[in-house]
């Protein structure tokens, strides 16, 4: 650490001693009163509270030969996945999901006793914004001529749909006029797969009418799909030329309860093509509707309402895709992350930087955006709890009065949003009246408050290879310890949710190895040892004063 800041701040110190004293208990928030004070180590964080308190894990250390995971079971009642569940891990580039490292992540922190909750559903960072940029940027299917005739099952009698046969037949096939049952239009069809057939795809296939295609040409197909019962890889699509081969293959499609569009594309290899629902690999009841096959080159980007309509559907299908599939198991969420700037105007592409994985969901649906994101999320899981969540609320006092004037918005117009989340990245130097105004404000709106990504910098100026001093790990204590006074201070009882601290260890924080700074900001050191803030933080659960 640099020797001029720590005789800056060894001169502070004896300033503050010599106006405050040593009488007032209150006013030893500084630090200095605390001096040596944070060395009881017993027991754990999860025992000293009455609410569930969380740490920020990430499953390739979770599953690497350290101290890491065990650290994170004695600790915590409840993890929040640092990127597992994040838009670009789960979402593939082609519109597909893939949540085998999330469910093998949720499997290991169930077996180990712990909650899950669940982080992020609507956000404008960590996107994939490949498969984005191509319904937005590079087109929507709707805007080209469907090349596929009856793929809205509407033209047909009785069970029987112009145009479409089964190839293989081991499945039920109907129609359905059942509200609910239909994505568009009066009908959809309904296949019945009896049994399970592993590997098996092609034993329940609907074979579509052949298009014209030009061969090499590349091809986009969307449809719409629900099923009874959420399922992963149930069901594919496949093509095959009018003698029936030469077929090109998608990977499986996961399905859930609720209509969500798909989209694949082909590269086309003879002159006409034909599209096959193979659905025979697990037994479920399936709805389909509303196919289209256009030439991607062709589709031009959506303008106007209909764009609007496809960004939202593309956020519904990620919401009800991603709380679908955890229903009845992840019980809170954050549906919105971060909506505001920090002079609090909601976020669009002028006054958000573009990067990689940056999509801003605002920019599109405009302020609307948060209401039908909470109830897309509420239709997929009606007993989950719903949060908000956004950093900075307790230094930018317009980010605060933004935020909280969206959540008072959302609760009188019935919006079934459950509680705020207040991040609180901070460092040591974070006023705290700061962090009193913003209690007081959450507080108010009468919803459930979360500490949702607690953690302190004890070098927020950055000054070269940090070390902590015994002076800079007790002002690191008492400012942990502070927070959580502040917390049940001005937070009533009934509308605590819980404390995250946003990582476990010094060297894997989100600090040290995305942003590269030089710090210690979190409860433990390297070696997993406890350390002076780990006590601070269980002397404020516990509910020790300053």
């Amino acid at each position: 650490m640099n020797r001029k800041y720590l005789q800056n701040s060894y001169w502070a110190a004896l300033a503050i001693i010599a106006l405050l004293g040593t009488s007032c208990k209150k006013n030893q928030v500084l630090g200095v009163g605390n001096y040596g004070n944070f060395t009881d180590t017993a027991g754990t964080l999860k025992s000293a509270a009455n609410f569930p308190i969380g740490l920020a894990a990430e499953y390739a250390l979770a599953t690497a030969p350290t101290r890491y995971w065990a650290t994170v079971k004695r600790e915590a009642s409840a993890i929040t996945f640092g990127n597992e569940l994040k838009n670009s891990s789960v979402l593939k580039d082609n519109g597909t999901y893939d949540f085998t490292t999330a469910d093998a992540f949720y499997n290991l922190a169930t077996s180990s006793g712990l909650q899950v909750y669940g982080h992020t559903l609507v956000w404008h960072s960590q996107q994939n914004t490949t498969y984005y940029s191509t319904i937005v940027g590079s087109g929507s299917a709707t805007a080209a001529p469907n090349l596929l005739t009856n793929g809205d099952f509407e033209t047909g009698s009785g069970n029987s749909f112009d145009g479409w046969s089964a190839f293989n037949g081991s499945g039920s096939f109907s129609a359905t006029t059942t509200t609910g049952e239909v994505h568009g239009g009066s009908r959809a069809l309904k296949v019945v797969v009896a049994t399970d057939n592993p590997g098996k795809q092609y034993t329940v296939q609907f074979a579509s009418p052949l298009f014209n295609t030009e061969s090499g040409k590349v091809y986009k197909v969307t449809f719409w799909l629900k099923a009874a019962a959420n399922a992963t890889g149930a069901i594919r699509l496949s093509t095959q030329n009018s003698t029936g081969g030469n077929s090109s293959y998608e990977g499986d499609q996961d399905v859930t309860t609720t209509y969500n569009q798909y989209t694949w594309t082909f590269t086309a290899k003879d002159p006409q093509t034909r599209i096959l629902l193979d659905m025979g690999q697990k037994a479920n009841t399936y709805w389909v509707d509303d196919i289209s096959v256009v030439d991607n080159a062709a589709a031009s980007a959506p303008t106007g309402d209909a764009l609007v309509t496809t960004v939202d559907n593309a956020m519904k299908t990620h919401i009800q895709t991603v709380v679908g599939h955890y229903a009845g198991k992840i019980k809170q969420w954050d549906v919105i992350n971060e909506p505001f700037t920090d002079a609090g105007a909601l976020r669009d592409n002028s006054n958000t930087p573009a990067g990689s994985g940056i999509f801003v969901w605002q920019n599109y649906l405009g302020r609307n955006y948060a209401a039908s994101a909470f109830n897309y999320a509420h239709q997929a899981d009606p007993a989950a709890e719903l949060f908000m969540n956004e950093y900075n609320l307790e230094t930018s006092t317009a980010k605060l009065n933004a935020f909280v004037q969206l959540a008072n918005d959302l609760k009188t117009a019935g919006v079934p949003i459950t509680g705020v989340g207040t991040q609180l990245h901070i460092s040591i130097g974070t006023p705290k009246a700061g962090i009193d105004n913003m209690f007081i404000a959450l507080a108010a709106t009468g919803l459930k408050v979360r500490i949702s990504e607690l953690d302190i910098r004890a070098n927020p100026g950055d000054q070269g290879n940090f070390t902590l001093t015994p002076f800079t790990a007790a002002d690191q204590a008492v400012m942990y310890k502070y927070v959580v006074w502040s917390y049940f201070k001005y937070v009533p009882t009934a509308q605590r949710a819980g404390i995250t601290i946003w990582g476990v260890d010094d060297p894997s924080s989100w600090i040290i190895t995305s942003q590269k700074k030089s710090d210690l900001p979190d409860l433990f050191n390297a070696d997993f040892t406890k350390k002076a803030a780990y006590v601070g933080f269980k002397q404020g659960l516990q509910g020790k004063t300053l």
